[in-house]
C-alpha cells in the first residue's frame, strides 16, 4: 500500500490530510494518509507533504527530528506549499535550513505580509485553478532541471523537478484537489 505523510509541524496539516484523502478516492487509488512528526514516521512513507506555516520553525524542526535527513537520504517524493516550497529550495533571500531539493531560489513574502493576502485564478496543468496566496513566496530563479508549472503576473508559483514539486499558493484550501491527485501519480510512479 502507497503511504504518504502529512508533516505535523506546522501548518495547514489537516486541510492537507483531508485534500490528500478526497483525491485518492477521486482518482480511485488506494492509498493511506497520515500525519507524521517523527523521523521513524517519515522514513515509513513513500511521500510527504510540507505544508505553509513560518519555513525556518519548520526547518530547524525538521534538522533536530533528522526528518530533513530521512527525506534527503531516503530520496522521498515531496511536494510542499508556501513554506514547504521554501524548505524545497536551494538558495531563499533567508538564512535557514533548506532541503535543497530543487534548483530554484526562492523570495519569502514576496507578495507581502499577512495583511495582503489574496486569492485569485492561476492556470495549471492546463485548467483554472483557484490560487490561495497567504503571505506567499514566489521563485525568482530556477535551473534547467525544474519545469515551471504556473505564473501569476509573471511571477513563477508552481513548479516540479523531478519527483519534487512546489506552490507558492494553498491548494489544500480550495476544495479542488488537481495538484494532490497529480501528486498522488507521481508518488506511485516512483514506486515502481
Amino acid at each position: 500500500m502507497t503511504t504518504i505523510g502529512i508533516l505535523n509541524l506546522q501548518g495547514d496539516v489537516s486541510e492537507h490530510f483531508e485534500a490528500m484523502k478526497k483525491a485518492a478516492c477521486d482518482i480511485g487509488k488506494n492509498v493511506d494518509v497520515f500525519k507524521v512528526k517523527t523521523s521513524d514516521e517519515v522514513s515509513k512513507c513513500d511521500g510527504i507533504i510540507i505544508s505553509g506555516g513560518e519555513s525556518t520553525v519548520i526547518g530547524n524542526l525538521m534538522e533536530e527530528t533528522g526528518i530533513k535527513k530521512v527525506i534527503v537520504d531516503q530520496n522521498i517524493p515531496v511536494m510542499g506549499t508556501c513554506a514547504g516550497m521554501v524548505l524545497l529550495a536551494k538558495k531563499t533571500d533567508y538564512e535557514q535550513p533548506l532541503l535543497g531539493l530543487i534548483d530554484m531560489e526562492v523570495k519569502r513574502n514576496a507578495f507581502g505580509r499577512q495583511k495582503v493576502s489574496f486569492e485569485d485564478d492561476i492556470e495549471i496543468f492546463g485548467k483554472k485553478f483557484k490560487g490561495i496566496f497567504i503571505r506567499a513566496p514566489y521563485i525568482e530563479k530556477v535551473g534547467k532541471s525544474v519545469d515551471i508549472l504556473s505564473k501569476y503576473n509573471e511571477r513563477i508559483v508552481a513548479v516540479k523537478s523531478g519527483k519534487y514539486i512546489a506552490t507558492a499558493f494553498h491548494p489544500e484550501l480550495t476544495g479542488d484537489t488537481t495538484i494532490h491527485e497529480y501528486f498522488i501519480k507521481e508518488v506511485l510512479n516512483c514506486a515502481e
